[in-house]
């Protein structure tokens, strides 16, 4: 056994909840002691379950065992405790390769990255899947005869608008509930762009909500600072029939997404990412 795997074994037993568990559990797995480095993984995640990078190790062990349900959902949940993990995304980009998913591989990948632009590992991967995703549209195109698409309505076109060019109706347009679950407001209460509705009646409680949220950025960095955390990023509350992401893609502005509890965590960390990115960039635009 390496000197340095000893170190590693010799430091976790006399701290069982030190942070170098995440890195003894990644040190079996490399060396292909898949059931050791499994348990030390789950020991870590009993120390620290709130940590997105004790979940991302125990995935790739579970990824090695060929376990991979498994470790889509370890996965999921270190998106929904840090959306922008790099490890997470690839691993999910990887997952979804697998399936025959492009269009979600390339979404993670991108993710991955944007969250670690010198990884060349990450490069590499997303070379390959855009190979593989263009090759049925190569076939497709030499079919003869195929018929025309029909044209595109309204919300398809805006979703290819760039950002700066929409309507504060349409800015989210294209986005799964873009419409009715994705409110952008300042910090004031006021409504900038997006809306939101009830889930029971469908009625638009956008301003309602928006006039609640006034005051929640300034409490949230005042809780961030007096715990020493630094500045806050996102918040995720689940509620009984639901789940609500509160972020802030600008100083001046926050983004709450409202989903059902059918939508995993890890799915609303993307979409809360993209949305972000395209309220940050329409609300750059406007003050051109």
């Amino acid at each position: 056994m390496p000197e340095s795997l000893r170190a590693l074994m010799a430091e976790v037993e006399r701290d069982p909840a030190s942070l170098v568990v995440l890195r003894l559990a990644e040190s079996l797995r490399t060396r292909g002691d898949l059931d050791g480095a499994a348990r030390v993984a789950l020991s870590g995640l009993e120390h620290h379950p709130n940590l997105a990078e004790a979940h991302d190790v125990f995935a790739r062990v579970l990824v090695d065992a060929g376990d991979f349900e498994r470790a889509w959902d370890e996965w999921g949940i270190a998106l929904a405790l840090d959306p922008r993990h790099g490890g997470a995304h690839k691993g999910l980009g990887f997952l979804a390769y697998r399936r025959g998913d492009y269009e979600s591989a390339l979404d993670h990948l991108e993710l991955a990255l944007a969250a670690e632009p010198t990884d060349p590992s990450v490069v590499q991967a997303l070379r390959v899947v855009r190979a593989a995703a263009e090759a049925p549209r190569a076939a497709e195109a030499t079919v003869p005869s195929a018929p025309a698409p029909p044209p595109a309505t309204p919300v398809q076109a805006a979703a290819f608008d760039p950002p700066e060019a929409r309507t504060p109706a349409s800015v989210f347009a294209g986005l799964e509930g873009g419409d009715h679950g994705m409110l952008l407001l300042d910090p004031h209460g006021r409504t900038l762009a997006g809306g939101l509705r009830d889930a029971a009646h469908g009625r638009d409680v956008g301003e309602e909500v928006a006039a609640y949220l006034a005051g929640v950025s300034q409490e949230a960095e005042r809780t961030a600072r007096l715990l020493e955390l630094g500045e806050w990023r996102w918040i995720m509350a689940e509620a009984e029939g639901g789940t609500l992401h509160l972020s802030r893609p600008k100083d001046e502005a926050l983004l709450l997404l409202a989903r059902d509890r059918s939508v995993p965590a890890g799915r609303l960390g993307i979409l809360a990412v993209r949305a972000a990115d395209i309220a940050r960039r329409w609300l750059e635009a406007q003050q051109l």
